[in-house]
């Protein structure tokens, strides 16, 4: 204990000198150093400019006394523990003192061994009390801070008993499910639930309370309270454990309790539930795509092969888009998509699949037919549907349409086949007229005017220079210059006229001709632009779309390359374009070949950027250097439409530092806009269509108050 003394504060307080001098000589002995008063005015002096850990303290004193100082100690609450040392031994006097709050009484004379086995034992006292306040204060802050991580977490935080009421949840409920804690506190967790998880929840609590003190985790659907209640999901972790004591208020010893956290993942949830939807539907329509008919075909294949029933598919094509579409523009053409999509669905059945399969061609899924005679009624119902007006943004709009049907398992047992005698049957269809609809015959694989017969008449078009080229103008309107063109290739057929890309680039990709014809434009545009300038040297960038089926090519980097060098072609004027499709295909190999490309200088661009998967992945991941915003979003500018979508692209963009071209622009309300967001880059008929290589040339020295103007006089 000399340690504990040498380091203790005492104040003496006696008014004998020679006691007063006795005591300190005592303390000393034991490296103690204490303060010295002679009166109890002193003694209240000193207490106040410094704390003590004890008090020596005489009763008897002239003027202020020692019951004075013990009285004063306990008004203060000073914390220091009084020992009286006194020569009045009456009961009275001990009481007294006693009472008034002395930790204890040393009457004179004394021995040195009573002495200080009493300061040894009130040291002792002051450092257990010591340590017991600072665990206290410990207790306290810990509880505190335990509390504010629990009130502040972003994640709801609730004890449940053996039955599953509420016992505690944090501060969160309120925050994010308006419900206040107190008024949870009793109610059963499925009243946080959804109706339509409540069952699900259920068998969830059910199951942890079964298997003990192991973790679960599911994904439930919570419920807000109020007028604009809205559904919230989280990731729920619950644990069960019996309560090893009774600290946790409402449990008894051993009782079981549930304690667990749900985690919101509301925003993760719908934005895995939209890149969902765009890998399975049509924006455009929100129809579903291609893969989703696909697989629902194999399903209905499967089904329809055990239970021996029949089944049919139809492919419709729109009389009259095309020139719709040039007349009155993409954004109409879009409305009027959406509308021929909506008038559709509302003649089918519930069971039955509408599909987008790509530009004005649908193709449709019905499970459930008995007869042929009744899938021909269908598509009467639909002709007749789609021969009535449309009214679109003041216009009165006639089309169309031409179906082909086929039937399972007479006219495929596969998904290929059915799909591909559908398309046969409305080639033939649209080949007999306009308005119609035509069964699928193998005699129409025979016949020349099928769409089989195309390929024939494609591999001719490119010997014998029936394709040609054309070039849109891509703007800078920062510099008033045109920053680029993107070619686009025409067919002019020697029976069905002039074709556009979306009457034929499918096809040529199903029988892989499109090899052929985008190597043939990339070898032309390549020598077209460069002879547009006197010093053979291009100085706008070139924009060449290519199908994946040639990006997919071993020797595509060397085809590149080669072309690049046989027409002198300065590769930093490339700018090859790819669908986000492509990327999404053998990675490390397309990585391997996009890099090396753009080792050479020829940069890429992400085409119809939106439409499809639109990760940032790969954005990273690949050396694109440009994003085409696509016509569909640019569209929505005009309407007054949701344009967030266009802002985010173009901020993203941004912050990649990439470069954004706009497709589509076609008012000066989208120039404004998309001007205002720092998109730098246009493309569409405000300024230009697409022109032959004659009339571009005159196009490159205009600026774009010229170019509009010219668009407008070729508009009217």
């Amino acid at each position: 204990m000399d340690a504990e003394l040498a380091e203790a504060r005492i104040l003496l307080v006696e008014d004998d000198a020679r006691m007063r001098q006795s005591l300190r000589d005592l303390l000393q002995l034991h490296q103690c150093q204490p303060v010295l008063t002679a009166t109890g005015g002193d003694a209240i002096e000193a207490l106040q400019c410094a704390p003590f850990d004890l008090v020596l303290l005489d009763l008897l004193m002239p003027g202020v006394d020692g019951y004075s100082v013990l009285q004063h100690i306990e008004q203060q609450r000073i914390d220091s523990l009084v020992i009286v040392i006194s020569g009045d031994s009456g009961f009275e006097a001990v009481s007294t003192a006693l009472k008034q709050g002395a930790y204890d009484y040393i009457k004179k004379p004394f021995t040195t061994q009573e002495l200080m086995a009493t300061l040894n034992n009130a040291l002792r006292k002051i450092r257990l009390q010591r340590e017991n306040r600072a665990m206290q204060q410990r207790l306290v802050q810990s509880e505190q801070l335990h509390r504010f991580i629990v009130n502040n977490s972003p994640d709801l935080i609730f004890i449940l008993d053996h039955a599953c009421h509420v016992s505690f949840i944090n501060d969160r409920a309120e925050a994010l499910l308006n419900f206040s804690p107190e008024s949870m506190t009793g109610a059963h967790i499925t009243e946080l639930i959804d109706p339509e998880d409540c069952d699900q929840a259920r068998l969830f609590f059910e199951r942890v309370i079964q298997e003990g003190d192991q973790l679960a985790t599911a994904e439930l659907c919570f419920r807000s309270n109020g007028l604009f209640a809205r559904k919230h999901y989280f990731e729920v972790t619950v644990s069960s454990s019996n309560n090893p004591q009774q600290g946790i208020p409402g449990f008894e010893r051993g009782e079981l309790m549930l304690y667990g956290s749900a985690r919101d993942i509301t925003e993760r949830k719908e934005a895995a539930d939209y890149i969902n939807f765009q890998a399975y539907h049509d924006l455009l329509t929100r129809l579903p795509n291609r893969v989703l008919f696909k697989d629902r075909l194999s399903v209905t294949i499967f089904k329809a092969t055990r239970n021996n029933s029949q089944f049919a598919v139809m492919f419709l094509d729109l009389d009259r888009f095309k020139v719709v579409n040039d007349t009155l523009g993409h954004p109409l053409g879009d409305r009027l998509l959406q509308s021929v999509a909506q008038r559709l669905l509302e003649s089918m059945r519930s069971s039955d699949t509408l599909s987008r399969f790509g530009g004005d061609e649908f193709i449709l899924l019905f499970p459930e037919v008995t007869s042929i005679e009744g899938v021909e009624q269908i598509a009467d119902k639909f002709i007749h549907a789609l021969k009535q007006p449309f009214y679109i943004k003041g216009h009165e709009i006639y089309i169309g349409c031409s179906i082909g049907i086929a039937m399972f398992p007479a006219d495929g047992e596969d998904m290929e086949t059915l799909i591909q005698n559908a398309d046969v049957a409305m080639y033939n269809a649209k080949s007999k007229g306009r308005d119609s609809y035509c069964l699928f015959s193998p005699d129409m694989n025979r016949s020349p005017a099928n769409r089989l017969g195309l390929e024939a008449d494609i591999r001719r078009a490119i010997s014998d220079s029936e394709l040609s080229l054309c070039y849109q103008p891509q703007v800078d309107i920062q510099t008033g210059a045109i920053r680029g063109v993107e070619v686009l290739v025409r067919w002019q057929h020697p029976e069905r006229g002039l074709m556009y890309p979306a009457d034929f680039i499918s096809i040529a990709e199903e029988i892989r001709l499109i090899l052929d014809v985008d190597k043939w434009v990339l070898r032309n545009a390549c020598r077209a632009v460069k002879s547009w300038f006197p010093s053979g040297r291009p100085t706008i960038k070139l924009a060449v779309n290519l199908s994946s089926l040639l990006v997919e090519q071993e020797d595509f980097v060397d085809f590149v390359l080669a072309t690049l060098a046989e027409e002198g072609f300065p590769a930093q004027c490339l700018e090859l374009e790819i669908t986000e499709s492509v990327l999404l295909k053998d990675q490390e190999h397309i990585t391997r070949k996009l890099q090396r490309l753009s080792d050479e200088g020829v940069d890429f661009a992400l085409d119809d950027f939106g439409t499809g998967y639109s990760s940032l992945s790969y954005l990273h991941q690949y050396p694109i250097d440009t994003l085409k915003i696509d016509q569909s979003f640019i569209g929505a500018v005009a309407e007054g439409s949701n344009t967030s979508l266009v802002e985010a692209i173009v901020a993203m963009a941004q912050g990649l530092r990439m470069n954004i071209v706009a497709e589509g622009v076609e008012s000066s309300h989208q120039l404004e806009y998309l001007s205002g967001l720092g998109c730098r880059y246009l493309q569409g008929w405000l300024f230009g269509k697409a022109h032959p290589e004659l009339d571009i040339v005159k196009l490159l020295d205009l600026s774009p108050e010229q170019l509009r103007e010219h668009a407008l006089q070729v508009a009217h």
